[in-house]
């Protein structure tokens, strides 16, 4: 369980999912409050490749309630929160990681990013 300021490495599969030029990451950690999502997500970026995508769209369940970044990828974040409602998971963040790739995708999009925390949740 992760300590209080802990950030700890993140678990990261990269290049699970490729669509019309978008590329998708998924990543993730133990983490206890959104102070420590934030900071985490900052790690995570002081990677060049994840600091340049388009999207580093994240969810967290946590005892006092849900909490959820979209970074523009509209309604993403819910679909993220909705999978560790589903799976029972707190504490724990998850940050799906586009990088579009020239071409809408529409609903597909949704589907990626389910696709890609299943992959994550499969891993723990």
């Amino acid at each position: 369980m992760a300590r209080p300021g802990y950030t700890g490495p993140m678990r990261t599969l990269d290049n699970i999912i490729s669509d019309r030029g978008s590329k998708y990451a998924v990543s993730g950690a133990p983490c206890r409050s959104e102070d420590e999502a934030k900071a985490l997500v900052k790690q995570l970026c002081r990677k060049k490749k994840f600091a340049k995508a388009t999207h580093n769209t994240w969810g967290l369940l946590l005892d006092s309630g849900p909490i959820k970044n979209d970074d523009g990828e509209s309604g993403a974040g819910m679909v993220i929160l909705r999978m560790l409602d589903r799976e029972g998971l707190t504490d724990h963040l998850v940050v799906v990681t586009r990088w579009y790739g020239g071409k809408h995708l529409g609903g597909d999009r949704f589907r990626h990013v389910q696709d890609a925390v299943r992959q994550y949740l499969d891993t723990l």
